[in-house]
């Protein structure tokens, strides 16, 4: 088989995505950039190369997502090792990452990322800004390890990362504290479709018709928090104006919303202003 009549077999696959997942996968077989499959697309596959290529767009027909296929998923300016342990990092996920570094302007600021899954955002901010101080935390072992190999082979060595649920393992305080937390419905249907059939339930789906982490976190993030500190939360797309209203019951001022590349509403952060609010332990 051809370079060019491999790439056409996108059309046997569903989703948006279908001809860029074909393109990983003929790059993973090929060891060759993509820019190699448009300069050379009447190079024929070998036979072990389109062994390998039939069983993985075999699996890949039956839904494996392409990160899990090849063990690693493109993010922000490096790459990422992923596994079925922790969600795969989207895209989306990225404007989380814009918009706090727009917001946190300290250069040497204490920075926590709860639930951090492979690291993608914790590492993010801590290449972004060598001299900030990253702490990293997840509940589930398997992902501190895989936040960790992250660390290590991207070489960062201003994070660091922690076993634990949300706040229980952190100290002091810290002027950005960020988290992608669960947010689906349990009852969602979309969790029966696509790549998230593959995804692991702890990382998508919340209580509360998807609030019950989101909640909890702005309710003891001041706690946590310097004064101008801020709490910066991806949420889904039809969250924002549930999110904005707890941050502003909560005591955050300068409620501030993004759009995700697809248009929706889909982070929220607020400024804590010690003194105008009392914290969580004194609140009820």
């Amino acid at each position: 088989m051809r370079i060019d009549e491999a790439l056409q077999l996108a059309q046997t696959l569903e989703g948006e995505d279908a001809k860029v997942d074909v393109e990983h996968l003929l790059c993973e077989v090929l060891q060759q950039a993509r820019s190699y499959l448009y300069t050379w697309p009447e190079r024929e596959l070998d036979e072990a190369q389109q062994h390998q290529f039939d069983d993985l767009l075999a699996k890949r027909r039956s839904g494996i997502p392409v990160a899990h296929l090849l063990g690693r998923r493109a993010f922000w300016t490096f790459e990422l090792e992923v596994n079925p342990s922790t969600l795969i990092p989207r895209a989306d996920t990225e404007v989380l990452v814009e918009f706090a570094l727009e917001l946190c302007e300290k250069p040497a600021a204490r920075v926590a990322d709860l639930g951090t899954g492979t690291g993608a955002i914790a590492l993010a901010l801590a290449m972004e800004h060598p001299d900030w101080e990253v702490v990293a935390c997840d509940r589930i072992v398997e992902a501190v390890a895989l936040a960790s190999a992250n660390a290590e082979r991207l070489k960062t060595r201003n994070l660091r990362i922690v076993q634990g649920s949300w706040f229980e393992p952190l100290i002091g305080q810290f002027d950005l504290i960020v988290s992608n937390p669960p947010y689906i419905d349990p009852i969602d249907p979309h969790l029966e479709r696509g790549d998230l059939r593959f995804e692991p339930l702890s990382a998508l789906t919340a209580d509360e018709c998807g609030m019950a982490d989101l909640r909890q976190i702005i309710v003891q993030a001041p706690d946590y928090l310097t004064t101008q500190g801020w709490l910066v939360l991806e949420h889904g797309f039809d969250q924002a104006e549930a999110v904005a209203e707890l941050l502003r019951q909560r005591g955050f001022s300068d409620i501030r919303q993004r759009r995700d590349f697809g248009g929706n509403m889909r982070v929220s952060a607020g400024c804590w202003c010690a003194g105008t609010a009392q914290r969580s332990s004194d609140s009820k």
